[in-house]
């Protein structure tokens, strides 16, 4: 996306981050902390605001580097496998639904409350009832509805009321309390936070597994980096800027909370105890009366609408960004032609959002299961960082993590240990991890690992940095053995191995004399030195890493198959002439069947060059049996050149309509998986399926036909495959997948 049709400026951005962090996470479980600690909850929430800060230093590096939308899911596929990347967008997306489950169920709590104290000032009685389960779902799918058709209907850039609102009422409670701390005898204030560890060691741990979502919201800025202005220098400066906000109002408020905000002969863990959802509130009233207590009820209800509010978005970021790269149904990643919103995503997360807030009994089990989850996809955002920047991919980040790699080890440990601990400590909250994991793979590997999987192929040969951060170095075995046929066999080679980490390894046979003429091998010999002239020289131009082997061998086939087993290649790309020749597909056939490579077989005349190449057509039938490694081919063709995709589906004379649309749409989506909509569909009806894909053909510089892997008792070519090569003159590339 252009910086142009980015929505979302600095304040825009740290808004984000300070609405879904200020606020919510404090009022909804400071009373949990307080009762699992005591007073040193100020101390865990100073160690949870340590290990996110050296959270922030990943996140802010990997954001500059990868400004896009997704967060750490976008972190996740650039450094990893498609499958590994899936699961930690579930596990992201899972994150942000449970926060914005925890956040709506508190502003239920907080509404419930204020409803219940207005109908006893003015009716008195009691109104029990405001606070039962029916009553807080009500009003927590009212907040959910609102937001989202909010969501829906806008950019999210502005709507930043409630953050202000909320900081100023913060304010205000914070200088009412110290104000009111000197008014009071130190004594009272050292009886007040004495004992300060009830719980000990481990309360404070527990405290800190508690509440270490109240400091998650600077992520979300990263899950909509791709809507963010001039975002490798917005999103680093806007997260650390939020966190600290963050940190500079709880560290205050709950010393005051903790201090002033006790009731006379009682202590904060026995307040909070009797009151775990609403102790901010209660602390309020002891030091600013009535006003104090409806203060806080204010800020608790601007809190958690902003908190739910920035989760929602960014679960729908996540959605549409997993959606886009086919790991959620394409349908999620569709954007509203005239509102830009991406209506379908936001849609179906408010949807298992109220779903879950079914299923989550409290507030207290629906924080410890989001915290858990956003500890885990925190270790992993430092393992990505950490992945990236040994790799070489953070290099056009404008933010660096200071003292790489201690920072990232020591937070991603951090984060590990603290969820190990939580999900020790709360076992609802692991189960809830796990079943959602196990749905996730279910999922993936039964509905969506197919489609993902060609667009992750075609992403790679799009982007051959993605191969280089993931680890992987893909070598490409070219025998040549003709110096006319170099220049092309090279040039497809280059095509299939990365720029940069991609290698190419160019074969040389050379047959022994025998009962031959001396003429014959010196001739081979001349050939062999012209074709290595050639083929280094256009591979060191395209920026390849070419590396030569000349071999001597009786059977130049056999020597073919050992090489591509002893070097372990990713892909062999042969050069034939004559394809449907008895001898040539016997060989082939046993090549093919013997080898554990990608086989990609060029035809094509001598001279003929790949980059000449404007017009390709790609004849496809009813299956994806080669779509993978045809993405990758294709997308290596769309990125160098701006070339003429053409996907052509051919069906019998008089096919329904309804067989035709079902034609189109299953080209279509081919197209769209393998050369992100840049290609056009053609359907035609004839019961000439060889003459039309002939015709079609004229005009093309290149055809590419898939070819399956057949039994030992059967051809290599198909009739149709063997007559279309026999019909046209068009360069062809045949592709067979392992």
């Amino acid at each position: 996306m252009s910086d142009d049709q980015r929505s979302i400026g600095f304040w825009g951005a740290t808004g984000i981050g300070v609405g879904a962090i200020v606020g919510g996470g404090i009022l909804a479980l400071a009373g949990v902390a307080f009762s699992a600690t005591g007073p040193s909850a100020m101390l865990a929430f100073a160690l949870n605001g340590l290990i996110a800060f050296l959270t922030v230093l990943s996140f802010a590096e990997m954001s500059s580097a990868f400004p896009e939308s997704g967060g750490t899911y976008s972190f996740a596929k650039k450094v990893l496998k498609g499958e590994a990347a899936f699961l930690v967008g579930w596990v992201v997306w899972m994150a942000s639904i449970v926060a914005a489950v925890l956040y709506a169920l508190g502003f239920a709590a907080y509404a419930a409350t204020a409803v219940e104290a207005m109908l006893q000032a003015s009716l008195g009685g009691s109104f029990e009832w405001v606070g039962h389960r029916a009553v807080l779902v009500v009003l927590a799918t009212g907040a959910i509805l609102f937001y989202g058709v909010g969501l829906v209907r806008s950019s999210p850039g502005g709507r930043q009321w409630a953050t202000v609102g909320k900081i100023f009422v913060f304010v205000i409670l914070i200088a009412a309390g110290l104000w009111a701390l000197t008014q009071r005898s130190p004594a009272t204030t050292t009886k007040n936070l004495a004992p300060f560890f009830p719980g000990g060691s481990l309360g404070l741990f527990q405290a800190m597994g508690f509440t270490f979502i109240a400091l998650q919201g600077f992520d979300l800025i990263a899950a909509v980096g791709g809507e963010v202005r001039d975002a490798r220098k917005t999103i680093p400066k806007a997260m650390i800027l939020s966190l600290a906000i963050a940190l500079a109002t709880y560290l205050p408020l709950l010393f005051v909370i903790a201090t002033v905000g006790v009731d006379e002969g009682s202590s904060i863990v026995e307040m909070s105890r009797q009151n775990p959802a609403t102790v901010v509130a209660q602390a309020a009233r002891n030091f600013l009366g009535p006003f104090g207590f409806w203060l806080v009820i204010v800020a608790a209800v601007l809190s958690m609408l902003s908190a739910l509010h920035a989760n929602l978005l960014a679960a729908s970021r996540v959605a549409l960004t997993m959606a886009r790269d086919r790991s959620l149904p394409e349908s999620i990643g569709a954007v509203h032609s005239t509102r830009g919103t991406p209506m379908t995503a936001i849609v179906a997360t408010v949807a298992v959002v109220l779903v879950i807030l079914l299923l989550v009994p409290d507030v207290a089990t629906a924080g410890a299961a989001a915290s858990l989850v956003f500890l885990l996809s925190f270790a992993i955002a430092h393992g990505t960082n950490i992945l990236a920047q040994t790799r070489g991919g953070v290099s056009a980040a404008s933010f660096r993590v200071p003292w790489f790699p201690l920072v990232p080890i020591l937070g991603g440990c951090a984060c590990l240990a603290l969820a190990a601990f939580q999900g020790l400590a709360v076992p609802e909250a692991g189960w809830v991890v796990m079943v959602w994991l196990g749905l996730g793979f279910i999922l993936y590997f039964f509905l969506f690992a197919r489609r993902a999987r060609v667009v992750d192929a075609s992403q790679e040969g799009m982007e051959p940095d993605l191969v280089r951060l993931r680890g992987r170095s893909p070598l490409v075995l070219v025998p040549i053995a003709k110096p006319g046929s170099a220049a092309g066999l090279v040039e497809v080679a280059n095509a299939l191995a990365p720029q940069r980490s991609g290698r190419v390894l160019l074969l040389s046979v050379v047959q022994p004399p025998g009962d031959w003429h001396r003429g014959d091998l010196a001739q081979q010999l001349l050939d062999v030195e012209a074709i290595l002239n050639q083929s280094l020289s256009l591979s060191l131009s395209a920026g390849a890493n070419p590396e030569w082997l000349t071999t001597i061998a009786s059977d130049p086939w056999s020597e073919i198959r050992r090489v591509a087993r002893l070097h372990r290649c990713e892909s062999l790309l042969l050069g034939l002439g004559n394809l449907t020749a008895e001898s040539v597909e016997s060989h082939l056939e046993d090549l093919i069947s013997a080898v554990g490579s990608d086989v990609v077989i060029l035809r094509a005349p001598e001279g003929w060059k790949l980059s000449d190449t404007r017009k390709v057509l790609v004849p496809v039938g009813g299956h994806r049996h080669q779509s993978r490694l045809r993405a990758r081919l294709l997308g290596s063709l769309c990125r160098d050149g701006d070339r003429e995709i053409v996907y052509l589906r051919v069906l019998p004379e008089g096919s329904l309509e309804a067989a035709k649309q079902k034609a189109r749409r299953e080209a279509a989506a081919l197209a769209s998986d393998e050369v992100s909509r840049r290609a056009e569909v053609k359907v035609i009806e004839s019961d000439d399926a060889v003459g039309v894909l002939a015709e079609e053909s004229s005009d093309c510089g290149l055809l590419v036909l898939g070819i399956q892997r057949q039994s030992s008792r059967r051809r290599v070519f198909g009739a149709l495959t063997r007559q279309l090569i026999n019909a046209t003159n068009c360069p062809v590339i045949l592709i067979s997948s392992r």
